[in-house]
């Protein structure tokens, strides 16, 4: 954590002395001739990012977390530096999902709270702040931090009526399902997985078809093991 807290203040402190150098450069006075004009190139490039963050896709479809946490960490410094807040948001949301996948829920969670929740909030983005809140569901459900974790996906879920999103809606109550079967209240959990189940029937979408059988295969197996 001490190393992800350290590079994150260096990011930022690069961050700011590009901008110094900026400003000092746009305030610089033509010289005594008036023949010469100084143009400063940014070594900062958006293009740069870019790459980066297709790089590190590729290594996450590979399973190679680490390599693509490094990978993601460089495309957030460069959309950092060039003010490109949304890419920014991307590559930090990516950062943390790699954190999530390796099991250090901990820093995943401490970068979605003290820089991904921030941003979004500063940029005014309700998708972005909604895309977080799901994955800090997921982070704190993993990290049998229950409370947490269903006041984000109730939050999602908020948000998700906003923007009229029906499938982050879906995946709101689903996630508190999941939440309330680590908690052992199975006869709540299946109202949300029935009321997923319609939601998704009411959209014509298929895809959380396996996720709501395996959730409530799982209630079954407790229930029994219980009697």
């Amino acid at each position: 954590m001490t190393k992800i807290v350290l590079a994150f203040i260096g990011l930022f402190a690069s961050f700011q002395l590009y901008a110094q150098n900026i400003d000092k450069s746009d305030n610089q006075e033509l010289n005594s001739g008036g023949s010469a004009i100084n143009i400063v190139v940014s070594k900062f490039d958006e293009a740069d990012g870019n790459t980066y963050f297709d790089e590190a896709e590729s290594l996450e479809r590979k399973g190679e977390y680490n390599d693509a946490l490094t990978m993601f960490g460089k495309a957030a410094f460069e959309y950092n530096a060039v003010r490109n807040f949304n890419r920014y948001g991307q590559a930090i949301i990516k950062m943390s999902n790699m954190h999530y996948q390796l099991g250090r829920f901990t820093d995943a969670e401490q970068i979605l709270l003290n820089v991904a929740v921030k941003n979004y909030s500063k940029m005014g983005s309700r998708m972005g702040l909604m895309n977080t809140y799901n994955l800090l569901g997921k982070v704190y459900l993993a990290n049998n931090k229950y409370t947490q974790s269903m006041w984000f996906y109730t939050q999602q879920g908020i948000l998700a009526k906003q923007l009229k999103s029906n499938n982050s809606y879906i995946e709101s109550v689903l996630g508190v399902a999941q939440v309330k079967i680590k908690k052992k209240d199975f006869t709540l959990a299946l109202r949300d997985l029935k009321t997923a189940e319609w939601l998704a029937t009411s959209i014509k979408s298929s895809q959380y078809k396996t996720q709501i059988k395996d959730a409530r295969e799982v209630i079954a197996i407790r229930i029994a093991a219980k009697k």
